[in-house]
């Protein structure tokens, strides 16, 4: 007997494959969103852009939270996104892991020196 690979007894492999990135990715967005809007609401109610009224906003812990949260939300989407493109051009495997590592390097780099700086304030 032959195997059929048309119709609804075939062997789907991969099916939904990329959906959980497709969902994280527009989560990620909302996020970014919903952080810019608050950072502008913050601009327009302080009344300015100065020194003393940015640093008095990331003084509090709350929106230190937001940020690094945001950040983070920012840096996983890009990892989506690049991995995605490293998969989709770079054919072969070698060089497709080391740029895969190096940006995942990177990426965890500027977290933790996004960490750092708003700490630091």
């Amino acid at each position: 007997m032959s195997t059929n690979n048309i119709g609804p007894k075939r062997l789907v492999v991969g099916a939904h494959y990329g959906l959980k990135e497709w969902i994280i990715q527009r989560i990620t967005a909302v996020v970014m969103v919903v952080f810019t809007i608050v950072l502008l609401v913050a601009y327009l109610i302080s009344g300015g852009a100065s020194y003393e009224a940015w640093a008095g906003l990331f003084s509090n812990q709350l929106m230190k939270l937001l940020t690094f949260l945001t950040f983070l939300s920012l840096f996983y989407h890009a990892w989506i996104g690049i991995r995605d493109i490293w998969m989709d051009y770079i054919k072969p495997v070698g060089i497709r892991l080391t740029l895969q590592t190096l940006t995942v390097l990177w990426l965890v780099a500027c977290a933790a020196y996004a960490a750092e700086i708003l700490w630091k304030v």
